[in-house]
């Protein structure tokens, strides 16, 4: 088997990124698998990351991390007080798939709050669909209010009924926008 840049030149191993064979000159990194010049600096395995400096206990107070490890071939996790990365844990977490105390993103987990496409959690819940204690979205399951276009709870506001209890809770919190219709 020969290169894919150099065809006449024998390869030495495939790149684990791309999977294309690759000569002894096109080797971008070696250990800890081999990875071809283009797929290394393109970044998207090695990726970008930074650590703040402050940390408390083991997390540093700000982790910023994307891209693929070298290693294990998986997408990185951003780990820390404010983590931010393609999947992020952390007190305060933004990323593609987030688990936090208060977290952001496509698939977000958050115990406090959880804003996302699917947003799941003990507390808050807004998104496409959400599931929480208090659940607004266009498919909302709450286990003590359930606001949405669809909504499954106990005390529900929906395109088809309105409940009290859920109302008077809308009211409370959202009183800064005016005069609320009554259920009907």
């Amino acid at each position: 088997m020969n290169c894919y840049v150099h065809d006449r030149m024998p390869a030495v191993g495939i790149c684990a990124v791309c999977r294309k064979a690759v000569c002894h000159d096109c080797v971008g990194v070696e250990t800890p698998r081999l990875i071809c010049r283009t797929c290394a600096t393109s970044r998207a395995v090695i990726g970008y990351e930074y650590r703040s400096a402050a940390a408390i206990g083991d997390w540093p107070l700000v982790h910023v991390c994307t891209g693929m490890d070298a290693v294990t071939m998986r997408p990185r996790v951003a780990k820390g007080v404010v983590a931010v990365g393609n999947v992020a844990v952390g007190v305060v977490a933004v990323g593609g798939m987030a688990f936090g105390l208060a977290s952001l993103g496509g698939l977000s987990f958050g115990l406090l709050l959880a804003l996302g496409g699917v947003a799941v959690g003990v507390g808050l819940s807004l998104g496409g669909l959400a599931i929480g204690a208090i659940a607004v979205g266009g498919a909302a399951l709450g286990y003590v209010y359930a606001i949405g276009g669809g909504a499954l709870g106990p005390a529900v506001i929906d395109g088809r009924r309105c409940d009290p209890a859920a109302l008077e809770f809308v009211r409370q919190w959202a009183g800064w926008l005016g005069r609320l219709p009554s259920c009907r």
